[in-house]
């Protein structure tokens, strides 16, 4: 007996539906309704590194608001994307995604319904660390907090596109969290968070360039310094949201329909 992929006739392939996108996110909304565990690592943990911070430097509050926008969109895009890679994982392990696949559903149906799945909690992860950093940590950005939830929003987005389409590549949720350490990890290093990117060696600078998350915490900086919405945040915003588009589209592709 052969494993092929195959083209099921009537089954769409790639394009969008609105409602059985909705139903995807639905399904994965209910599962994820029954992990209370899973629910508290996205929401909670973020604003417990960020009260956790606030007080680390509790003596110096001018380097917690140096770096605790920089973090604000880290944070995000580090628990989102840990979660959604080991989500996404058991669901493959499962064969859940195999019979999805089976059903007359494109697809883009089930990578947007997932998608959309976790970006809903993006949402309130986002919201709730905003909010917590501006108006109870008194994180002091000179700029609109609306910005700095947009950028953190886009930031949970791309730590989810990244956890959907590395699962692909996963046998098992050990390795799915080994990705972290080669996906996250040097973009942490290299984002600018610890030193100017234009101060690093050039050959990493260069590598820089094209990593996401340092146009996370471009766009994080733009909003501390500037009271108004510049063009180069716009441009790191837009950077950050077609990296999280890409990579969902990437993610699409490494869906499979199997017949026997």
């Amino acid at each position: 007996m052969t494993t092929t992929t195959a083209t099921t006739p009537g089954v769409p392939t790639g394009a969008l539906n609105a409602s059985r996108t909705a139903a995807t996110a639905a399904r994965v909304l209910r599962q994820l309704r029954h992990d209370p565990r899973t629910i508290a690592l996205m929401i909670l943990i973020p604003c417990l590194m960020l009260i956790l911070l606030r007080y680390v430097f509790d003596g110096s509050p001018r380097t917690f608001d140096n770096i605790g926008a920089s973090l604000l969109g880290i944070f995000p895009l580090i628990t989102m994307f840990l979660v959604t890679s080991i989500a996404t994982l058991r669901e493959r392990t499962s064969g859940t995604l195999e019979r999805l696949l089976a059903m007359p559903l494109g697809k883009g149906d089930v990578i947007a319904g997932y998608a959309l799945a976790f970006g809903t909690l993006a949402i309130i992860q986002s919201a709730l660390a905003t909010g917590l950093a501006v108006w109870f940590l008194g994180l002091d950005v000179t700029g609109s907090p609306w910005l700095l939830l947009l950028v953190a929003l886009l930031d949970a987005l791309l730590g989810t596109a990244l956890g959907l389409f590395v699962s692909a590549f996963a046998a098992s949720e050990f390795q799915a969290v080994q990705f972290m350490p080669a996906v996250i990890f040097p973009q942490l290093l290299l984002c600018g968070l610890f030193t100017p990117r234009d101060k690093m060696h050039p050959v990493l600078e260069a590598i820089s360039n094209v990593l996401p998350m340092s146009y996370a915490v471009d766009g994080m900086n733009e909003v501390l310094k500037h009271t108004d919405m510049t063009a180069d945040f716009v441009r790191d915003a837009l950077i950050v949201a077609g990296c999280a588009l890409l990579v969902l589209t990437l993610g699409a592709a490494t869906l499979r329909r199997r017949t026997t």
